[in-house]
């Protein structure tokens, strides 16, 4: 059952919407001309170093891009109340049992406080003593944290935020590693799961590298947790944890509002990563022919920065800003498999591949050049940059 209280401030998420787009817009300046130019809130990753994947709209407004890529109308960061409409999520009804564990480098010292303006202006479920649903630890599970770094406070921030989107009802743990290597964030997703964490959301990549398997692929294997992962920023192009084959790895599209009866559309998104793993044996649940190794992505969620979510963060910036990334579409299919609460009989990252039926197919788009293939490019049924589709409803899940 949800929230007790969660009904009744839903009530609020009409004059919260409208609150918040006043808010927005008045940051910055009038949406630009051509395609947003973002910039990364943290450093580019090397094989045994992740970077976080957020990326930063300065402008806080972007183009919402037609099907035939034209621009179209200024479009405000997307609310929560947005992206559970455009991806038909029961977020008001479940998800109460669930703890959704968001896994990052270095400290947010103002993540709680954060993560509380933006519930308050979504209309979401305060995290207080009614229903106490945020705990932050480091990588060994103790309270003190780690050194705080801005750029990965923007990045929890929009984690604690898209997992709260999609998942209004669930406890959330922030488990801060002590560093960018590869295997302090691997440590810290032993402790999610240690700590009971239901799903792990990580928003972050590092190149491959030939002994990724050997140093990672036991700490992103735990049978009854579900782990998620961004398939990168980049374009056509693999990075880790998302490879894994125990991962759910998470793409990126273009969501924009349309006249469907959906009332939203999608294509794929340039930056979204995809394609063949160096190193990671191909599991038996994929079947793509051009990929004798594990195949990126799995599924999609919105993550273009010319159409934004809408974040709150006050340690790396200074209150809203609109953010994109694949940093983005990782912790809100977090949300929506939690919303599911279906771990103890789904086998993931396989369960979606039986069940694609729960997606809406994204069939226009690419992310760069490989022969014209659906590897980088969108297609009627699987592809790379968008995976089976993305969420409609649970029921993939």
């Amino acid at each position: 059952m949800s929230h007790p209280g969660f009904r009744r401030r839903l009530g609020g998420t009409v004059a919260a919407a409208g609150l918040l787009a006043a808010v927005l817009a008045g940051v910055g300046s009038a949406a630009p001309a051509g395609p947003v130019v973002p910039h990364r809130a943290c450093s580019t990753p090397t094989a045994h170093h992740a970077a976080c994947l957020a990326l930063v709209d300065a402008d806080a407004r972007g183009k919402a891009l037609s099907p035939s890529g034209l621009a179209a109308a200024d479009l405000h960061p997307y609310q929560a109340a947005d992206l559970q409409s455009a991806y038909d999520l029961p977020s008001d009804l479940l998800g109460a049992r669930q703890t959704i564990a968001i896994v990052d480098a270095f400290d947010d010292p103002n993540a709680e406080a954060d993560l509380a303006e933006y519930r308050r202006t979504n209309g979401l479920p305060a995290c207080d003593a009614d229903f106490p649903c945020f705990r932050k630890v480091n990588q060994r599970g103790e309270r003190t944290p780690p050194p705080a770094d801005a750029g990965w406070a923007v990045e929890i921030s929009l984690d604690l935020d898209m997992a709260s989107a999609a998942c209004p009802n669930c406890q959330l743990l922030l488990v801060e590693a002590d560093d960018t290597s590869t295997t302090s964030l691997a440590a810290a997703v032993d402790t999610a799961v240690a700590l009971g964490a239901d799903v792990v959301s990580n928003s972050y990549g590092a190149n491959e590298y030939s002994t990724e398997l050997a140093e990672l692929a036991a700490h992103f294997d735990h049978p009854g947790t579900a782990i998620v992962a961004s398939s990168g920023d980049s374009g056509f192009g693999v990075s880790v944890p998302a490879a894994l084959s125990t991962v759910v790895a998470v793409g990126g599209t273009t969501l924009y509002q349309d006249s469907s009866s959906r009332g939203w559309g999608e294509q794929a998104w340039a930056g979204s990563g995809s394609g063949c793993s160096a190193y990671v044996t191909k599991p038996s649940w994929q079947k793509d022919r051009l990929c004798r190794k594990r195949t990126v992505a799995d599924v999609a969620a919105v993550a273009n920065p010319s159409t934004p979510v809408a974040v709150y963060d006050t340690y790396g910036s200074t209150g809203w800003i609109a953010v994109g990334g694949t940093s983005a579409a990782a912790p809100l299919v977090a949300g929506v498999i939690a919303l599911a609460g279906n771990l103890d009989t789904a086998a993931l990252p396989a369960y979606p591949y039986a069940h694609a039926a729960g997606l809406r197919d994204v069939t226009t788009g690419a992310n760069g050049t490989c022969g014209g293939s659906y590897l980088c490019t969108a297609t009627k049924g699987y592809d790379g940059p968008t995976g089976l589709g993305t969420p409609h409803g649970i029921g993939a899940f």
